[in-house]
């Protein structure tokens, strides 16, 4: 670093102490207050001057230093400060310890960071001067501010860049195109550094920019869009107000040239020719024709007119092709006029009226139409079609209108007429077929139809082919023919305490007549109404009549409704006239006037019942609960019991026996109670003394009665084998998820590896010993003789002869 260059920097740092202690000084005043709250006044006045401790304000830094040292920023200083050493001087705050330090001893502050000002332009901190011994503090800490001084090593940006302006195409010189903006992040308060001036680099021959707005302007006054329809500038931002050494940036501009309406439309040929046919229908295009437009958008719109031939051609614009079509208006007719010249002309819809001067904006073109001849169907008069009257009462046979058609062709053909039954399905009209004329063929109701629409066909005589259709609409005239009668509600309300002369009801009339004066209807009271002491009538002489009371104090106990006929007339002619009947209620109401009973029956029964009928009834009303209720406990609990005993049946029910019984004829061998009694198990009579032996069969009785040695083990080890087979069955049971949740019957086909019994067939039945004596068997007749022989004991001498 230079010599000069360093004592630059000591020289603002110097001048920034002297700054600060130019304004570190000051004046304030002291108050002491009480411990009650009263001033107390120090001395002879109770304001003291004292003077501050510091003396020192702000300091400056310049930003983007190079140097290798700290740079020197400033110094504080208290007056308590006397050279020995005492103090202690500290900051904190923003940077405080990193970017600046300060000597504790000398209170100089460095920076020991490169600073730039477009980042942070000042730093906030504060100092405190404090004993050095015991670290209490000599004065109030206090705040201070070191700024960064700007240099110029910003360039101009342009932040919205590039940009797209636009312009109206022969805007005048010095027109406003648009504003570019630099931005420099410069201190703009501190040189000129942020100062920028604008200038043109490419497009200067078109356009200028203003060069301390930054505004682009026009610089020629002939910008044609259809020329050239876009332009790119490029726009340079300097700093230090374009003096030498200042920084600079640029940008790129388009400038669109928009369109305004300097052309005028023009069809590219002067006539165009087209023919149609005569039997063309009203709306049929002849052709179509367009004029051109070198504009754009909205400036190409334009509109068609008929400026010669109106009469039978209309020209209509195709928003979408800007092309006007033209098109019929009225029928052609060959043998009138065989050429049709129509004068068609363009015109702009958005004329500028400052570029009128440069000439019309419209153009013209003729269009030829050539009609050529066809044989035509015959024509209605009046073409649009034909209205006709008749009268309500009019008779069948009553002519009611006639039509008229004819062939516009030169041969002037016959015409024959028809309706078409399609409109006229009941046949009510009839056609003279050679006429034209109209009449009736049943009899009219208006209030049925008021209007009748029907077809007539009209066709050549000698060619059907030849036709057309006319719609004819038969409007029926109205006769006084219905009476009048009474709109609903045919029902109206009073209340008990209605007053006398009180409008209780207003009553209209409907009347299916429509009289060409309009309605006009009178009420009166029927002849059997006219000594009705109870109610007037008034009519209100707009169609409408209101029911009044003619006295007070209606009961309905005594009368809850009246019925009023009423007569009602028309004006007619002829007058007509209906009588109706208005029902009259009788009411209680409440203070209000609002109705809340109309039953005088119901009325009477609830004022009579005293409290005690309503206990009473009360009574009745819960006897007849608590019986149906006993009712539908004795069935449920009889349900129950059936189900109980088909559950029972169904599974708990084993009946054991094991009497063989004597035959057929033997009714005593077993008894018959124990299946008729399902409950009467003889293992449930004794507890303690083991099962009863009978329940066993006969062989496992043998072997208990018999005690021999071997006897009960081989009883013991069968039913241990049977037990441990029902345990495996029973398990298996208890494991299985789909047998119902309750005991069941189980029944299991398993005999054991062999059998005490040996065999039951009765061929064996000699050889094996019995204790049963069935020497019974030969008195059973010589049917059982045979049997007899096998099982009755034999005599030994007679078997051994």
């Amino acid at each position: 670093m230079a010599p000069w260059t360093a004592g630059a920097w000591t020289l603002l740092a110097a001048l920034g102490l002297l700054n600060c202690c130019s304004f570190g000084r000051c004046e304030t005043s002291r108050t002491s207050l009480n411990s009650g709250g009263s001033r107390q006044e120090q001395g002879p006045s109770s304001l003291e001057r004292v003077k501050r401790g510091w003396v020192w304000n702000q300091f400056f830094v310049v930003e983007e230093y190079t140097g290798t040292e700290p740079l020197y920023v400033g110094k504080i200083h208290t007056d308590s400060d006397e050279g020995e050493g005492n103090i202690k001087y500290t900051i904190s705050g923003e940077g405080a310890g990193s970017i600046f330090i300060i000597d504790e001893l000398t209170g100089d502050i460095h920076a020991t960071e490169r600073l730039d000002r477009e980042e942070k332009a000042f730093y906030t901190l504060r100092a405190q001067a404090r004993d050095r011994l015991s670290n209490d503090p000599l004065e109030p800490e206090s705040e201070f501010v070191i700024k960064v001084q700007d240099i110029n090593d910003s360039e101009p940006k342009f932040l919205e860049g590039p940009y797209i302006g636009s312009v109206a195409e022969l805007s005048p010189i010095g027109a406003s195109v648009m504003k570019v903006t630099a931005s420099d992040a410069d201190d703009p308060t501190y040189g000129s550094s942020a100062r920028v001036v604008y200038s043109v680099l490419d497009g200067e021959k078109f356009f200028t920019v203003d060069r301390n707005t930054g505004i682009i302007m026009t610089a020629v006054a002939d910008l044609d869009r259809e020329t050239q329809d876009r332009y790119e500038l490029v726009v340079k931002a300097t700093d230090m107000a374009g003096q030498m050494g200042g920084l600079s940036g640029s940008t790129t501009v388009t400038i669109v040239i928009t369109d305004v309406n300097d052309n005028p439309p023009r069809f590219p040929q002067k006539m165009y020719q087209f023919s149609l046919s005569e039997a063309a229908a009203v709306g049929t295009p002849v052709g179509r024709v367009i004029a051109t437009d070198a504009d754009m958008g909205e400036n190409t719109d334009m509109v068609y007119l008929v400026k010669d031939g109106g009469d039978l051609f209309k020209v209509t614009t195709d928003l979408e092709t800007q092309e006007a079509v033209v098109s019929i208006k009225k029928p052609l007719d060959f043998e009138s006029k065989r050429t049709h010249n129509v004068v068609v002309e363009a015109v702009n819809k958005h004329v500028d009226p400052r570029f009128v001067d440069l000439g019309s904006f419209r153009d013209q073109t003729i269009v030829r139409v050539s009609v050529s001849d066809v044989d035509e169907p015959p024509i209605f008069q009046p073409a649009e079609g034909a209205i006709m009257e008749v009268q309500e009462d009019a008779k069948v046979g009553a002519l009611v209108g006639i039509v008229t058609a004819r062939d516009p062709d030169v041969k002037n053909k016959p015409v024959r007429f028809s309706i078409d039954r399609t409109t006229d399905q009941e046949m009510i009209f009839h056609i003279d077929p050679d006429s034209g004329a109209i009449t009736l063929g049943k009899i009219l109701d208006r209030e049925t139809a008021g209007w009748h629409n029907i077809t007539v066909k009209a066709v050549e005589a000698d060619n059907h082919t030849m036709a057309s259709h006319s719609a004819v609409s038969i409007r029926i005239l109205d006769v006084n023919d219905n009476p009048p009668e009474l709109a609903t509600p045919y029902e109206a309300s009073i209340c008990e305490d209605a007053k006398p002369g009180q409008l209780i009801h207003t009553i209209s009339v409907v009347d299916r007549d429509e009289p060409q004066s309009g309605h006009r209807f009178y009420f009166t009271l029927a002849p059997e109404a006219s000594s009705n002491r109870h109610f007037t009538l008034w009519d209100v002489k707009d169609n409408t009549a209101g029911i009044r009371t003619q006295r007070s104090g209606f009961n309905r106990h005594e009368q809850n409704v009246y019925l009023l006929p009423i007569l009602v007339v028309d004006s007619g002619p002829p007058s007509l006239s209906s009588t109706g009947t208005l029902t009259i209620h009788v009411c209680g109401c409440d203070t209000e006037g609002a109705i809340q009973s109309c039953n005088a029956t119901a009325y009477v029964m609830s004022a009579a019942l005293s409290p005690g009928a309503l206990i009473a009834l009360l009574v009745c009303m819960l006897i007849l609960i608590v019986l149906v209720l006993l009712i539908l406990t004795l069935k449920r609990h009889r349900k129950g019991q059936r189900m109980a005993e088909d559950e029972e049946d169904m599974r708990d029910n084993v009946i054991k026996y094991n009497d063989e019984g004597g035959g057929e004829q033997d009714t005593q061998a077993y008894d018959m109670s124990a299946l008729r009694n399902l409950y009467d198990f003889p293992e449930a009579k004794s507890c303690d003394s083991g099962p009863d032996i009978r329940s066993l069969p006969q062989w496992i009785q043998a072997n208990r009665v018999g005690g021999g040695a071997e006897g009960p083990a081989a009883a013991a080890a069968d039913f241990s084998l049977f037990k441990g087979y029902i345990r495996k069955k029973v398990e298996q049971a208890d494991a299985d998820l789909s047998v119902p949740p309750y005991d069941s019957f189980q029944t299991y086909a398993f005999e054991g590896t062999s059998s005490p019994a040996l065999s039951l067939s009765s061929i064996h039945t000699l050889s094996t010993t019995s204790e049963q004596d069935f020497s019974y068997l030969s008195d059973w007749g010589p049917r059982f003789r045979q049997l007899a022989g096998y099982y009755a004991p034999g005599n030994p001498d007679e078997e051994g002869s």
